[in-house]
């Protein structure tokens, strides 16, 4: 179970929230070239119960639209209204990058790269500097949101490091139909968060500039099965229940393209393929080759590069080797 800290008022931006508000307040950090303000909604909402407080990001990356998407049906369907403790809901951390439809900050950095920040460096090393110092510290347990990168589509998942295992625990709870145990990478959100000692769970799912309803479902409920095991989902709403159980993946690996051509895929994502099964086939655009793609493996296929065309070497699917018994 989550530290419950009883916070009778949450103290954010210079903001205090008492127990039973809502409130919606703007994280500023710099202006566009024309002094226009760019600002940042932080969606607050508190029961009159104290409780944990559970902090809910997307939008790291400004192109990783299906994560925003889970988190505005969150907020639309009034899933962040907690019955105790309260939900901060922040969609789009990277309004830079959102507005552009580019996954970087306009320094050219990645934002989840750059964590803890410095109160003096570039525009993203700022930004995770004040995010870290003046709105983490309100949390007790963190989710966030985010997409497979450029074409690639990831099947929906919970990243976590298998050295904690309170945070596997928590991920079988959150029960995505595959959770990938992953080391924390230098410079994350994920990993500062860790060394702050705060509890995080990174769900993807999807591909950039891209929405799927399917993707957007699964981080919903997700999120509503987590709420429910803090005690703090709302009477209005039910958990979803699964007949499954999310597939521990201990180690993965891409198989990349033998040939330059047209790419068409053959199967859907997440399907377990057997060794030898066929997965997609190259094309040249001229009708004199047809290369079809094998299965290296036996396994689940949790990536699949959705590009029409790939060169020799791209990596095309990530299929799983290691899968940890339960």
């Amino acid at each position: 179970m989550i530290e419950n800290t009883q916070k009778n008022i949450l103290n954010i931006l210079g903001n205090e929230i008492p127990l039973g508000c809502s409130k919606t307040i703007n994280f500023n950090i710099a202006k566009l070239y024309t002094s226009t303000k760019v600002e940042i909604p932080i969606i607050i909402e508190r029961s009159k119960n104290p409780g944990p407080t559970v902090l809910i990001t997307a939008g790291i990356h400004g192109d990783e639209i299906n994560g925003v998407e889970v988190v505005r049906q969150i907020i639309a369907k009034k899933i962040n209204k907690p019955a105790k403790g309260s939900v901060i809901c922040i969609p789009v951390l990277n309004v830079f990058g959102f507005l552009n439809m580019d996954r970087f900050f306009p320094d050219g950095r990645d934002l989840n790269r750059v964590f803890p920040g410095t109160k003096n460096g570039s525009l993203a090393s700022r930004f995770a500097y004040q995010f870290i110092n003046d709105i983490l510290p309100a949390a007790d347990f963190c989710l966030d949101f985010h997409t497979g990168g450029a074409s690639r589509f990831n099947a929906p998942h919970i990243r976590v490091d298998p050295k904690n295992e309170k945070l596997v625990a928590l991920a079988k709870v959150f029960n995505a139909p595959f959770t990938l145990l992953s080391k924390n990478l230098d410079g994350s959100y994920r990993a500062t968060c860790a060394k702050k000692g705060k509890d995080i769970l990174l769900f993807e799912g999807g591909k950039s500039q891209n929405s799927s309803k399917e993707i957007a479902k699964e981080g919903v409920q997700g999120t509503m099965r987590i709420l429910k095991h803090l005690d703090m989902l709302h009477t209005d709403f039910e958990a979803p229940l699964q007949d499954t159980k999310s597939i521990i993946i201990q180690k993965s690996i891409w198989m990349r393209a033998k040939y330059s051509g047209l790419l068409h895929i053959k199967i859907p994502i997440g399907k377990h393929v057997a060794k030898g099964e066929v997965l997609a086939t190259i094309t040249d655009p001229y009708g004199k080759m047809r290369h079809e793609v094998k299965s290296n493996y036996e396994g689940y296929i949790i990536n699949v590069n959705e590009s029409p065309i790939v060169y020799k070497g791209d990596a095309i699917f990530r299929i799983t080797r290691d899968l940890v018994d339960e």
